[in-house]
Order: structure tokens, then C-alpha cells, then sequence
């Protein structure tokens, strides 16, 4: 009867996997990428597939160390399967969503019971942010979920230890869980975790239980996954260990000059907006008693309000804030939303009342991803797709004052295209945009840089010795590039141009003066 019973717990704990994931997957299809972030990390993750190489990201070609590789190995194996889809493009934070909401549950059936998890799952899959979030190509969602699993986990092992039970299978879980979210985006991975749990800890005044949580089993187990590839780029790379965590984290983080720049108050309102109508069921957090409560349900609560709270304080504090930072608020949020409404239950109007939250959620969440599928301005997909339908093996890809970074992976390009810009000018390392990712990418490749960073003044040369080659840029820029006036627009598009060039004879050789330049001249910086 036991075995029986247990066989069916993890059928019925199976199934609920598998309709999370297919929720939060039923719409990620419908939009093209979205620039910068999809169409970025997307190609990044479809050049370590066409290249073989899976230690090294890369971004034209040349190493990318903005973020580690989790991202790019789940999406360069999704596309490995079901090919350059967009769908593919968006597996691993589909991926990050379900282990988030998954952990949840599981979390939540194991302390508060089934019916309390049931709730607590259905009104996160249908928070607008988590449920957009699950559906976007880039770094945030996945590594929220692995913070969120690993909160969990260390909780769990936590509230085990305390009552006597088994505990260190799952703590050794929650260090490799840690470890993984350091590989999803660097140190926020075990930081964020740490702060919670232990300050949950510290406030319970359960000392023994903090040295119970404290492992060298699980540190091995840490370092043994997360620690190796940091060791590889180092011993490859000379200089990327300082990039990484100097640059791309503390300076990051205490720095100004970063995009998007808000007030200390910008998160706690983007996340009481995305998730109306549910947070309006949150006043109950506020009742007398709510957090005082005693035994295990009392602990989670304080578990969850930390989560949230800290979260919320940490992302705050740097000037730079991007929607995806606040993502692993939402689960906690989402478990003190359905623990304070539980009343909901008492009253058949109260019940309707939640029920009617949770279907405006939901259709908020599908209209917002409804929504960025009929605007596709922040895409150039019909571009890179008529790209893929003329371009020649062996033929080179220019790209103009840009580097639209979802061109490479709707044509397909397997080979990296050379971009056209001013590389010597002060600005490209002032300001943080697609210029300084390409540069900082080509400071640790210098001999592919040179070749592939063009200046103007070595376009014409570069494409006399190409013979046929293709030119991405705004429509505009033939004001600049007179030759272009007698190349073959192949695409035209809410201002962005795919021209073919064919410099071996007739107008346009005239145009380049290839006859002056017999050697092509010289292409590099």
C-alpha cells in the first residue's frame, strides 16, 4: 500500500511538471526574438552549436564573457533537437520558469499541504511577469529559477534538520542548485540564497541549524560543478577572471553609466503593477499575527517575506534595472499572495472573486505575450530570413553601424560577419551598448578583431577583394556610401536594407575604385 501510494504521489507530482512546462511553452513560438536580449543570446548560443566549441561563448566569433555558459549549453542543445526555432531559442528560461514554479509546489505540498500548493502554483503560472518571463530569451528567468530552488532547498534541509529528520541528500541538492545558478549568471547564483536563508536563520535564532546547513560535502559538490569552466576561460583567456567578476559584477553593480538607470523605488512598483489584479489579496500579510505564528507555517512565511524583501533591497540598489532582475521576487510573492487569501475559500462570492483574479492574470499574461507578437519592431527576423534565402556558402556578411544581433541566427550564418564602425573612437567603451559588447568581445580575440572590425575607410577594400558579398545596414546609409546607390537592394524594411554587392565588375567596381585596389588593400583597423 505504501509503495503504492508513493508510486502514485510521483506520478501525480510528474503530471503537474509536465502541465507547468507545457503552459508556460504553449505561446513561446508565436514572436519572432526580440533585440537586444533574445536576439543576442540566441546567437551566441546557435555560434557555440555551428562551432563545436562549448566551453567558449562567442559573439561574432570572438569570446563573450558577459555570462557564463548555462544559458547557452540548454539553448545550444534545444536547437540541436528542434533546430533554430524560436521556441528552442527560449528552452532554458522555459526551463528556469518550471524549475522555479515546480520547486514551489513541491516546497509547499511538503509544509503546507496539497491544497495550499495547487493554489500557490496556479497564481504564479498565470503572474503576468513570470509568465512573460518564462517565454523571453535571456539569462534572468533561468537564473531566478535555480535562486528559487536553492532557497527552497537550503529551507527544506533547514526545517528537516530541526524536526529530526534526514537532511543533507537535499542540502548537497541545494549547493549543486547553487552552483548551477552561478553558472546561469555569476555570483547572484549563491549570493542571493545565502542572504535569504541565513538571515531567515538569524532571525529565528536557530545557530544550530546554520552549522547544519554549513557543508563540506556540499562545497565540494559546488565547486565540483561550478568552478571548472571559470578555470578553463582563465587558463585560456589571460585577463577574463578580472573581466568576469570585477567588471561585469562589482563594477556593474556599484557603478553608474550602465542602461536603464531608475529611482531606488523602481522595483517594489513594477512588481505590485505586474501583479495586479492578485496583490490586492496581499493585504492579509498585514493582519496582526500573520508573521508571529508559531510551528513550521509561522517559519515559511518569514521564509517567504525574506525572499521577497531581500530581493527586492538588493536589485535596488544599483542604478542599472532591468525588468528581468526583479524575477526571483515574483515565486515568493506569489506563495505569501495565495497564503493570505486562503480565506478565499469561506464564501462562495469570495471564491468567484478568485477565481476571477486568477483568469484576469491569466489573460493579462497571454494578451502582454499576444501583444509583443503583433509588434515586431524590436526584431529584424524578415531580414536575416532573406538573407538565409540568398546567401552563398563562402559569401561575406557586412554589417553597417550595427550589429543586429538575430541576423546571424534567422540566416543561419556559419561564419562571422565583419562590422563596420568607427573602433577607434573614445565613445565605444563610454557607453553600454551592442558597440562595447562586439569590442570588449574582440579584446580577448585581437588578430580576429582586426580582421573583423572594419573602419569605414577599409570597407571599400574589404569588399573589392570579397568580389560578391552582402551589406546589412540602415537604409539611410547610402546617403553615406555612395556605392551603394548601384548595389541590389534584396530587402527593405521599417529602415533597415539588405544590399548584394558585387564588386568584380561593372558600376559598382567603379564605384569602389576596385581597379585601384588589384589586392583588395588592406581590410584590418
Amino acid at each position: 500500500m505504501r509503495a503504492a501510494a508513493s508510486r502514485t504521489a510521483w506520478q501525480g507530482s510528474l503530471a503537474v511538471l509536465a502541465l507547468t512546462f507545457a503552459w508556460l511553452a504553449a505561446t513561446a513560438w508565436m514572436r519572432p526574438l526580440m533585440l537586444p536580449d533574445e536576439g543576442r543570446y540566441a546567437t551566441v548560443a546557435w555560434e557555440m552549436l555551428r562551432s563545436g566549441d562549448w566551453l567558449t561563448p562567442a559573439l561574432d566569433g570572438m569570446p563573450f564573457f558577459h555570462k557564463p555558459p548555462l544559458f547557452y549549453w540548454i539553448t545550444g542543445a534545444a536547437l540541436s533537437v528542434a533546430g533554430l526555432t524560436e521556441i528552442a531559442a527560449r528552452a532554458a528560461s522555459l526551463v528556469g520558469a518550471t524549475l522555479g514554479a515546480f520547486s514551489l509546489y513541491l516546497f509547499t505540498q511538503r509544509w503546507s499541504g496539497g491544497a495550499a500548493a495547487r493554489r500557490v502554483l496556479v497564481l504564479l503560472l498565470v503572474q503576468p511577469l513570470f509568465f512573460a518571463g518564462g517565454q523571453f530569451a535571456n539569462l534572468d528567468m533561468l537564473v531566478a529559477g535555480c535562486i528559487t530552488a536553492t532557497v527552497l532547498a537550503l529551507a527544506h534541509a533547514a526545517l528537516c534538520f530541526e524536526q529530526g529528520l534526514a537532511y543533507r541528500r537535499v542540502l548537497w541538492l541545494a549547493y549543486g542548485l547553487a552552483a548551477l545558478g552561478v553558472l546561469a549568471k555569476g555570483l547572484i547564483g549563491f549570493v542571493i540564497p545565502a542572504m535569504v536563508v541565513g538571515l531567515w536563520l538569524v532571525l529565528r535564532r536557530r545557530w544550530r541549524t546554520v552549522a547544519a546547513l554549513l557543508s563540506l560535502p556540499g562545497l565540494v559538490l559546488f565547486l565540483a560543478v561550478a568552478a571548472p569552466w571559470f578555470v578553463a576561460m582563465q587558463q585560456r583567456f589571460d585577463g577574463f577572471l578580472h573581466y568576469f567578476f570585477v567588471v561585469q559584477h562589482f563594477q556593474r553593480f556599484a557603478a553608474g553609466g550602465f542602461n536603464n538607470a531608475q529611482p531606488f523605488w523602481f522595483y517594489p512598483v513594477v512588481v505590485a503593477v505586474f501583479s495586479l489584479p492578485a496583490i490586492l489579496w496581499v493585504r492579509g500579510v498585514f493582519a496582526r499575527g500573520y508573521f508571529t505564528a508559531g510551528g513550521v507555517h509561522g517559519a515559511v512565511r518569514l521564509l517567504m517575506a525574506l525572499a521577497v524583501g531581500c530581493v527586492l533591497l538588493f536589485f535596488s540598489l544599483p542604478q542599472s534595472k532591468l525588468l528581468g532582475y526583479i524575477l526571483p521576487a515574483v515565486p515568493p510573492l506569489a506563495w505569501l499572495i495565495a497564503d493570505a487569501s486562503m480565506r478565499a475559500n469561506e464564501s462562495a462570492s469570495r471564491r468567484n472573486r478568485w477565481r476571477a483574479t486568477l483568469a484576469c492574470g491569466a489573460l493579462l499574461g497571454l494578451g502582454l505575450v499576444a501583444g509583443l507578437a503583433a509588434s515586431q519592431y524590436h526584431s529584424t527576423r524578415g531580414l536575416g530570413l532573406a538573407l538565409r534565402e540568398h546567401h552563398q556558402p563562402g559569401e561575406p556578411v557586412f554589417m553597417l553601424k550595427a550589429y543586429p544581433y538575430d541576423v546571424p541566427f534567422y540566416a543561419r550564418l556559419r561564419e562571422p560577419a565583419f562590422v563596420v564602425d568607427d573602433w577607434n573612437s573614445p565613445d565605444v567603451a563610454r557607453r553600454d551598448n551592442w558597440r562595447k559588447e562586439v569590442a570588449d568581445a574582440g579584446a580577448f580575440a585581437p588578430l580576429l578583431a582586426q580582421r573583423l572590425l572594419l573602419t569605414p575607410e577599409a570597407l571599400p577594400a574589404a569588399l573589392c577583394r570579397e568580389g560578391v558579398a552582402w551589406v546589412v545596414g540602415a537604409s539611410q546609409l547610402n546617403e553615406h556610401y555612395a556605392f551603394l546607390e548601384q548595389a541590389q537592394v534584396m530587402y527593405m524594411d521599417r529602415g533597415e536594407s539588405l544590399w548584394r554587392v558585387d564588386a568584380r565588375k561593372g558600376a559598382l567596381a567603379t564605384a569602389l575604385d576596385c581597379a585601384e585596389r588589384p589586392n583588395g588593400g588592406s581590410a584590418g583597423r
